[in-house]
């Protein structure tokens, strides 16, 4: 039991018969009421009666109930006869026994007596049944300021006025009614000159032996300074709790200010270095002169009413004398009142500053600069207004420097956050695509949603691809875990799509390469690249080649979500493709699946960021997605916009990546397709058409260089191909030949020597064209080459060929 409240109350007749006993004697001594009542007090506790001429303060050997021994003080007061009627036997003494209390048990009879404890440390005020005042201890009278002759015969709330008052005589009443013991706190603003104290406050009855009750005793205790601490350890302790919930830095310095504002002060401003926000490394050690600060919080109490300022954001440059330049310029906190001649010039130098210091009567002022690891961050200001009257002293000053040091600890923890996030997400932003490449066969909108900053930048991509003959590669893939690990693993999976994609190879083949080349990073990483240390580069990606000549688009999946379709009359679904295991797994094949888009297909390519979180499951989001896009838009990038606010209306818990693309085709009279004979003499006729073709283009310009190409090219393939062979010529951004036979052998340039009878057209056609490659098939191979188009067309052509859509 915690008796370090706890005062017994003892009282005694002449004879030293116990006549009254307190609960607090029975908490603290072990014994109760009907047992102690009609004992002699020698004999029950060991001590001798308190007859005697005056008061007695003693340190004694108490008897417990349970036959131990306390050392307690005791106090004896003897009591006035002539101001005791109703007793049955003549009066005694009161004795107190136990430590300096926070509350007291008195119980009396009738008109209780008045005690003469003017030395009591304790305020001792006694009322009757009718909660009238009998009697006030001297400092009880000097702690309210009401003479004796204003209490006596008056209730509490006659002498004191106030919500106080009323509730400490509601805990009198209480105390009546239930026998018990009423403790509580109030503030001292119903006591005279005593607005900023707290006390505590208890209100006891007091039973005579046969339980009969004769009236209440109060006692107050000065509590202010026990009150003040335990304000400032839940204020700390709720600091420790509240700041720093995020790795962002404005969110903790906004947590500061509210921790603060308004149990500490009436207004919190917290102010750091510009150069920090922008990523650069502070300097350490104090920082001298002037200084640009940035405000990231700013919260103010006004008329009751907290305000965060709009001007949180800002920044201001403060001159040498200013109060926050001297704070950093010296490294130590500092307190001042208004009328101080820092403050004075400070607020002369600006009018609005002036006028709102005179505004909210602003009169106390706190600098503690910010400080971790060495490192100067920036300033706190605290004040305080007409709304606290108090100014700041030095307790409240350390109070404000244990709350910034804790601040600043987490204030540094987010700018280095900040600065490797900033660092992460530019590399995966350039390692994104900084531009979709020009092309006709799909028209294509995009968006990249980074992660929440206290996950850090992840590693979703999309790409963009075009291939030869116009078609065009389709690219999204998801790194496993966050940092700039997994940008950078982004990047390297990137740049092996890119390159594996101009080999041209189907998407379960380019998809088990990826997934061969996922595994040796895996390896040669020791596992920790990805999702951090000791887990290996985990991945997903979708890969898809639309062709706008056929309109086919064939398709893979390693373990990632599938695309949506939406048809050109509005329908929506999810493609059927067989979901593959997601990279790096390996020893598991991948398939493709091939379906015809007609033109205005629209196609969602997504990573799992835009359609699960933690609050929603996968299916929600999904059918989320659907339902989304199937709203009409006035363009894509206007539907991309809707996509991303509607699914994620609170933005993405995890980064998310979103590709829409619309299908076009190409028109087929800018399309020419000849089949070859596998004959030497077959080679002029189709020089011949090919230049007709190109004539009817508008393209003459390029007919000598093409009726090389073509003859070169159609000239291997009846040599080294196999039947049968095909002639294709595309018209669109630029002018494509292909050739294609039923022989898979790949052929390689090289230079020719000198006597050597071939291995010189492959050279020819890459001197006369801009690209060249080839590309296996179902049925053998294709040869191709791209030459620019003649800046001047036909009169009746115009710059740019336009793709047929859909109606």
């Amino acid at each position: 039991m915690d008796t370090s409240y706890v005062l017994g109350l003892v009282v005694t007749d002449r004879r030293g018969l116990i006549t009254g006993w307190s609960p607090g004697a029975e908490r603290l001594l072990g014994h109760t009421a009907a047992d102690a009542v009609r004992q002699p007090l020698t004999e029950l506790l060991g001590l001798e009666d308190a007859d005697g001429p005056g008061e007695r303060h003693m340190v004694l050997p108490v008897r417990h109930g349970d036959g131990s021994l306390l050392t307690l003080p005791v106090s004896s007061y003897p009591l006035a006869g002539d101001v005791t009627p109703g007793w049955e036997t003549e009066p005694g003494s009161v004795l107190v026994v136990g430590p300096p209390p926070t509350g007291v048990a008195l119980r009396e009879r009738g008109a209780l007596s008045a005690w003469a404890l003017e030395a009591s440390p304790m305020a001792l005020t006694v009322y009757d049944t009718d909660l009238r005042c009998v009697w006030q201890s001297d400092r009880m009278r000097r702690l309210s300021g009401v003479a004796d002759e204003r209490r006596r015969g008056r209730r509490l709330t006659d002498a004191l006025t106030g919500p106080d008052a009323v509730q400490w005589e509601e805990r009198m009443r209480l105390a009546l009614l239930t026998g018990e013991e009423q403790a509580g706190e109030i503030k001292g603003s119903i006591l005279a000159a005593s607005d900023s104290r707290v006390f505590h406050v208890s209100a006891t009855p007091l039973r005579d032996d046969r339980g009969q009750t004769l009236g209440v005793c109060t006692t107050v205790t000065d509590v202010t300074r026990a009150s003040r601490d335990r304000e400032r350890l839940a204020l700390l302790n709720d600091a420790s709790v509240r700041i720093g919930s995020t790795l962002d830095v404005t969110r903790t310095g906004r947590e500061l200010t509210e921790v603060v504002v308004p149990r500490f002060a009436d207004f919190a401003r917290v102010d750091l270095l510009e150069v920090l926000l922008r990523g650069d490394e502070p300097a350490h050690g104090p920082i001298a002169g002037a200084v640009r600060l940035r405000r990231i919080a700013e919260l103010n109490l006004s008329e009751g009413v907290l305000e965060a300022h709009t001007t949180a954001g800002d920044s201001d440059v403060y001159l040498a004398n200013s109060p926050a330049a001297l704070c950093l310029a010296s490294g130590r906190s500092a307190v001042y009142r208004t009328e101080d001649p820092v403050i004075r010039v400070w607020a002369a130098s600006s009018p609005a500053r002036q006028a709102k210091i005179a505004r909210y009567e602003t009169h106390s002022w706190m600098l503690v600069p910010v400080r971790a690891r060495g490192t100067t961050l920036g300033a706190v200001m605290f004040a305080r207004t007409r709304e606290t009257p108090e100014p700041f002293d030095a307790d409240d000053l350390a109070l404000a420097e244990d709350l910034v040091a804790r601040a600043a600890v987490c204030l540094d923890n987010a700018r280095r956050f900040t600065r490797e996030r900033t660092a992460a997400l530019a590399l995966q932003r350039s390692l994104l695509p900084q531009r979709l490449p020009h092309q006709s066969a799909v028209e294509v909108a995009s968006r990249y949603l980074p992660a929440s900053p206290s996950l850090g930048v992840g590693g979703d991509w999309f790409d963009v691809i075009r291939l030869s003959g116009e078609r065009v590669a389709l690219v999204v893939g998801d790194v496993v875990g966050h940092g700039i690990h997994a940008a950078a693993a982004m990047g390297r999976l990137r740049t092996a799509v890119r390159t594996l994609a101009d080999v041209d190879p189907t998407p379960d083949e380019l998809l088990t390469r990826l997934d061969d080349l996922v595994i040796q990073l895996s390896a040669e990483s020791g596992g920790d690249l990805g999702g951090g240390t000791g887990a290996d580069i985990g991945a997903t990606c979708l890969y898809a080649v639309y062709d706008p000549v056929t309109g086919r688009c064939s398709l893979a999946r390693a373990g990632h979500p599938a695309p949506v379709l939406v048809t050109p009359h509005g329908a929506a679904g999810f493609l059927d493709a067989p979901a593959g295991p997601p990279l790096g797994l390996g020893g598991v094949p991948f398939e493709s699946v091939e379906v015809t888009l007609p033109p205005g297909s629209l196609l969602a390519l997504y990573t799992d960021g835009l359609v699960e979180s933690r609050q929603q499951d996968l299916d929600v989001g999904l059918e989320g997605l659907r339902r989304t896009l199937t709203v009409p838009a006035d363009s894509l990038e206007d539907l991309c916009e809707h996509v991303v606010r509607t699914v994620l209306p609170d933005g993405p818990a995890d980064d998310a990546a979103l590709l829409l693309v619309r299908t076009r085709a190409l028109d087929g009279r800018r399309v020419a397709v000849w089949e070859v004979a596998a004959d030497a003499a077959a080679v002029p006729r189709v020089r011949s058409e090919s230049a007709r073709t190109l004539e009817s283009w508008g393209l003459e310009e390029a007919a000598f260089v093409t009726e090389l190409v073509v003859s070169e090219l159609v000239t291997n393939a009846i040599r080294y191909g196999g039947s049968p062979i095909q002639l294709r010529l595309i018209h669109d951004q630029v002018l494509t030949c292909e050739v294609s036979d039923t022989n898979s052998t790949a052929p390689h340039m090289r230079r020719a020597r000198v006597f050597d009878e071939g291995g010189r057209g492959l050279l020819l056609v890459a001197q006369l064209t801009q690209r060249w490659g080839t590309r296996q098939t179902s049925t053998g191979k294709t040869i191709w080459c791209e030459q620019t188009l003649p800046t001047q067309r036909g009169p009746d052509r115009p710059d740019e060929p336009e793709p047929v859509e859909a109606a």
